[in-house]
């Protein structure tokens, strides 16, 4: 992330149906669980599924600090689309996720990890669930949330019936991430 500062911006890309906005819902709540300033927000064509769709969040002590992103610190991109319309707002040392299927070739000067997204979701028991594989995956690689607090975001903010496996895919994808972190 940005040295020397203590805002990041962060943005989950993709399409619409792959629980974006819910996954910087739950990144939002991670950071207030911990206590931290941030804002979430979101943007999603009119199509109900499949068009382009981002959700960002934003996090800084500073209470003026502009809501929305400028230029971001991370990048989570759960397929081609998400990636092409968001690669250019990563700054040179972002942080950028991306499933293996996707051509990352535009973020080859950044901090780029291609991880089996969608694959472990799969494996995991749900397709529907690479967000959380993700978010996971962004917790292990860019420590700006505590673990625990991420799986307490979960439990709030995912209906009862989908907390196990959210959970567990959000485990799937720490382990992921702390792996290659170390």
């Amino acid at each position: 992330m940005t040295p020397g500062t203590n805002r990041r911006e962060i943005r989950l890309a993709g399409s619409g149906g792959q629980g974006l906005i819910l996954g910087a819902r739950i990144l939002f709540e991670a950071f207030a669980v911990e206590g931290r300033r941030a804002s979430q927000s979101q943007s999603y064509e009119p199509t109900s599924r499949g068009g382009f769709c981002h959700s960002d969040v934003v996090v800084s002590e500073d209470l003026s600090d502009f809501p929305l992103v400028t230029g971001l610190d991370a990048l989570i991109a759960l397929d081609q689309v998400g990636f092409d319309r968001s690669i250019a707002l990563a700054k040179p040392d972002a942080l950028v996720i991306a499933d293996l299927r996707i051509d990352t070739a535009a973020a080859a000067d950044r901090r780029l990890h291609r991880l089996p997204l969608a694959e472990r979701a799969v494996a995991t028991g749900n397709a529907r669930i690479a967000n959380m594989v993700a978010l996971g995956a962004f917790v292990g690689l860019s420590g700006l949330v505590r673990p625990a607090s991420l799986e307490e975001a979960i439990r709030r903010e995912t209906p009862e019936k989908f907390s196990e496996l959210n959970l567990t895919a959000a485990r799937v994808g720490l382990a992921l991430g702390e792996r290659l972190a170390a």
